[in-house]
């Protein structure tokens, strides 16, 4: 009896392996097509590059998507409502990355949670250009199958992520740009706190949020995106007329009232946060001019007068009521106006 032992070619290895890759591609977006009832493969994959990847230049491959398919399945997580995206590095691979909604699913969904809570430091810091927040922040995770729950505290040193500076590409100049560690810096330490507890806890590996994603391609000195661009536009956001009438007017009752934080809050709960970073610097400049005595506040009769035509102008008409208040404004905000065009 003769036995053949004749080994297979390389070339029919790679071939056997090129197979078993694109069927492993095709049970995955076959898998996805089903879940979310698309009807071809290719519009799957076309959709999903284009939404599911931050990319400046360049293509997505499909052994990119390939792998976000897979971490994506893997942890039942949605590419469409942005629970998990991912930035393709320089070496074709990727860097998948986890919203936060996207870690609470993992987290609320691990069959041993069994709740979390929060504890922070007494000692508030107020870091560059940020807000004041503790110290540190603590995430508590308890698991049903353990005694003691898993702690671990993130300090806000460590992790702060200072503004940057971007450069204009039409004059050169530099400017700063805030992000979230500027805009709710006490959030993100708690998003920071949780999502460090769950890689103890669960022993979740390979993720990402976008701040340490971010953090990652900018020191692999990443070409293929734009890493900043994530955070605001790439050019400084400018007021429209309506934003600054608006910001006239909140200045104007703010130096009456003094209800400055109150005008702050409403401005972060009424604007998106790159044009409420803008008008908050600028009513914060407006501030700090009326105290140093370079805005002049109405006295009580002009501010009877103008509250008086505002009412009637409710009845009567919108060209009667911004005349009645831009005479008031006028007299007390021509500097403001001037910087803020």
């Amino acid at each position: 009896m003769t036995t053949n032992t004749t080994k297979p070619s390389a070339d029919s290895s790679e071939t056997a392996a090129g197979k078993k890759s694109e069927k492993l591609k095709e049970t995955l977006a076959a898998k996805f097509c089903s879940r979310f009832s698309i009807e071809s493969e290719e519009k799957l994959l076309s959709i999903l590059k284009s939404t599911a990847f931050k990319v400046k230049d360049g293509e997505v491959t499909d052994e990119q998507m390939q792998a976000l398919l897979i971490v994506s399945d893997q942890y039942g997580l949605n590419p469409f409502t942005k629970e998990i995206f991912a930035y393709p590095d320089k070496n074709n691979g990727i860097v998948p990355v986890v919203s936060i909604d996207g870690w609470l699913r993992i987290i609320n969904q691990h069959p041993m949670m069994d709740g979390m809570n929060f504890e922070n430091s007494n000692n508030w810091l107020t870091p560059d250009n940020g807000k004041t927040s503790p110290e540190w922040m603590e995430c508590i995770l308890y698991r049903k199958d353990r005694n003691h729950p898993v702690r671990i505290k993130e300090y806000l040193d460590e992790v702060y992520r200072a503004p940057f500076e971007k450069k204009n590409q039409n004059n050169g100049q530099t400017y700063l740009v805030n992000g979230p560690w500027q805009t709710h810096t006490k959030r993100i330490m708690r998003h920071k706190s949780l999502i460090q507890c769950a890689r103890y806890a669960f022993g979740f590996a390979g993720l990402y949020d976008e701040d340490e994603a971010l953090r990652i391609l900018e020191d692999n000195d990443n070409s293929v995106i734009d890493v900043q661009a994530e955070v605001i536009n790439s050019e400084p956001v400018k007021l429209s007329n309506t934003d600054i009438k608006t910001l006239d007017r909140l200045t104007t009752r703010c130096i009456t009232e003094n209800s400055w934080q109150g005008a702050i809050d409403w401005i972060n709960s009424n604007r998106n946060p790159e044009l409420a970073n803008v008008m908050v610097d600028a009513l914060n400049k407006n501030k700090n001019d009326f105290e140093k005595g370079k805005l002049i506040a109405p006295n009580a009769t002009q501010t009877q007068s103008q509250s008086q035509s505002t009412l009637v102008s409710n009845q009567t008409s919108g060209d009667e009521k911004d005349k009645g208040t831009d005479s008031v404004r006028k007299t007390n905000l021509d500097e403001a106006r001037k910087r803020l065009n």
